[in-house]
This record gives structure tokens, sequence and C-alpha cells, in this order.
């Protein structure tokens, strides 16, 4: 049977490969994002009280009001706004489906729709699967900076949508209080919408605060913001995250979240309603994780491996043009394969061909399996 595909050119992700690769040779595995720790004990026995206590049928499609509510205050006092939990935030299966979802209830085909490469590898699809197309500004080595006057050049009639990542996912930059001016600037008086991709809203380090796009209440009119509770609380096999967006864009994106997985795990939501109540579980993150950011730091600091300051995530990027002048794709095969050690290729985050001699690296592991990371890449 002949069939004619929505998405072509998509096969199996790096990540995937590159985990298969470790698997098979035994290699520790920094390639893919998820953490090697396990979440809170006490978040799984909130979550197995509900369990016993039958909260286990279809939760309501926006997701429990007393999550929302949660949700609410936890923005209130993160970033000031002052968000309407029963018309404002939907509570989705991971943010990934939430991003999915906002592209599909936006984006008519022929729209187009801007993106900042390297990306997160699922913007592209989804915005193929519906009819949309990517246009592509690319950031280059080593900042990764914006040039908004370049940027604003990519901008036409048929502009739907543009896409946005802070922390941002490979590179661990992030935006700043005028890159969001900008872009305030640049939207304004348009029919322009916002996709604020913020999983990694509480992993931004030295000090610098995250610039949420709740903190500019002209810019959220146009943008839904999504996040995630997998990355926030070391346990992403759960795939819980929310939706934020002004009400009349929360009111379509409610139409098709409906048809699209209807409601999300129902004592999940209340676990983490409860474990919600002490911002202390959320907010000590960005020490957690600079921690180990430098603790792998200091674990490669004598091999020939060039760091690119990390802002947030969870995720180093390095440079290794001092080593070897293959692509990246190569290098992180070899560097598997007779070194023991995986990471990602940051072209694979680029749609066109690119080499930058940079890859990638997780460092939410544990300090047992960092160190002895380090040593290995030390070797190289």
């Amino acid at each position: 049977m002949y069939t004619n595909s929505k998405l072509p050119k998509v096969g199996t992700t790096i990540f995937s490969v590159m985990s298969a690769l470790a698997n098979e040779h035994k290699a520790i595995n920094l390639s893919q994002g998820f953490p090697n720790f396990d979440c809170s004990d006490k978040l799984k026995k909130l979550v197995n009280k509900y369990i016993e206590k039958g909260y286990n049928q279809y939760a309501p499609m926006p997701g429990v009001p007393v999550l929302r509510e949660r949700i609410a205050e936890k923005i209130e006092s993160s970033y000031g706004a002052n968000i309407d939990p029963a018309t404002e935030i939907t509570v989705t299966a991971g943010a990934t489906q939430a991003i999915f979802t906002a592209i599909a209830t936006f984006v008519q085909p022929g729209d187009e729709v801007i993106i900042f490469e390297p990306a997160y590898d699922s913007y592209r699809p989804s915005i193929e699967v519906f009819g949309g197309f990517p246009i592509v500004y690319q950031l280059e080595a080593p900042d990764y900076s914006i040039n908004w006057e370049a940027f604003s050049k990519l901008i036409t009639q048929r502009t739907r949508m543009i896409i946005i990542n802070t922390p941002h996912n490979p590179t661990g930059t992030t935006l700043k209080k005028n890159d969001l001016l900008k872009l305030q600037q640049i939207t304004d008086g348009s029919e322009i919408l916002i996709l604020s991709d913020e999983v990694y809203e509480h992993l931004i380090f030295d000090e610098q605060k995250h610039q949420s796009v709740l903190r500019f209440p002209s810019l959220f009119q146009r943008t839904l913001v999504t996040y995630s509770f997998g990355k926030t609380f070391h346990n992403t096999g759960w795939k819980i995250g929310y939706c934020v967006a002004p009400d009349h864009l929360m009111k379509e994106f409610r139409k098709v979240h409906q048809f699209n997985v209807f409601s999300v795990n129902t004592p999940l939501q209340y676990g983490i309603a409860d474990f919600l109540k002490k911002p202390k579980e959320y907010l000590g993150l960005n020490s957690f994780y600079q921690e180990k950011r430098d603790y792998f730091l200091e674990a490669i600091k004598n091999s020939r491996f060039k760091p690119i300051h990390c802002e947030g995530t969870y995720f180093q990027i390095v440079d290794y043009s001092a080593i070897s002048d293959e692509k990246d794709t190569e290098f992180v095969k070899r560097l598997t394969i007779d070194h023991g050690v995986a990471a990602i290729p940051v072209s694979a985050f680029y749609s066109n061909p690119r080499n930058d001699n940079v890859i990638r690296f997780c460092f939410a592991k544990t300090e047992k399996l960092l160190k002895k990371a380090g040593k290995l890449l030390c070797k190289v």
C-alpha cells in the first residue's frame, strides 16, 4: 500500500541512535537529556496516596482545579503575573504535547513559523505536519546570540508564529530582558503569536533571573508558554507539564487539547499539587544543577575539550576542535566506541548541514558518573 508520508525526511532521532550505541558499547550515556537519579520519595508517596485513595478516573480536561491553582500561585510568586487558573492554565501530557497542540491549534497550511536553530527536534516536524513552513534563524557558535535587526527581516505577511526556547536546549544560553523587549517591539501590532518553551525555567545559573514571557504583560497577550514538571522534578517518564496562555488563546488551545489527549494522569496531578505547597522543592534547583555543572567542568578541566559557557538547562556544550576536525556526527560515534562516553552532535539540532565542532553532554547525572566520565574524557 502506498503511504504519502507527512514527514518523509524524519527517521530515528539522534538521541535514540546514540543511546543505542552507548548501550551496545557499555559507554557512559551523557547523550540523552534525563537524570540518572530518582525523583523525590516524598513526591512518590503523595502520588501513591492518591492512587490508593481511588483518584484513578479521568481528570477534568483542563487539569484538576487544585493543581491549576498551585501553578497560578507559583507563577505569581516567581514572575509577578496574575494568571487565572480557571481559564489560562491547561495541564498537558508533557511540554512536547503542549507544543504540538499549540502548533496544531494555530498553524494553518501555508503559514510560516520562525524557529531558532539549533532547535529542540520536535518543533520542525510539528510545524510540517500541519502544513506550515519552518523559517530558520541560525544561531552561531560560540555565543549563539540573536541579532534582532537581522531576525526582523525574516518576518513576512505569512508569519504566524515565532518559537523561542529559554533556557535554550542544546546551547545552555538564556534570553535576557532586552531580548524579550526586542521581540515585543518587533511583534507589537501584528497578528504573530509567540510559543515560548520554558521547560528549564528553574535550571538557571550564576544568580541570573529567568526572563519568562510572563514578566512582560504586553508580550504575554500573544503568547503560549509551555512548562514541564518532568524537567523540574527529575521524572521525565511521568510526561506531565502545562501550558499558560491568555484566555482568548487558551479557549482555542483547549478545543484541540480535548481531542488530542483529553486529560492527564489524575493521581499525578493531585500528588504534584500537594508537592507544590513547598516552593523550596523547586526553588533550590538552580543551585542543585549549578553544582553539577561546575562538578562536570572541574572533571574535564584537564581535557582538550573547550567548554562554552552554560547559563541554564542541564546541558554543557564543548568545542572539540583541538582534538579533531571530524564531523561532529562521526566524532561522537568514535567518542562512544573508543572512549566510552556518549554525547550528542549539535549539528543534529540544525536542519541544514553544519559543523562547528561542538557537541553536547548532559550533566543531570550523579557525581560518581560525572567523575568517571571526566576521567575518560581527559584521555581523549
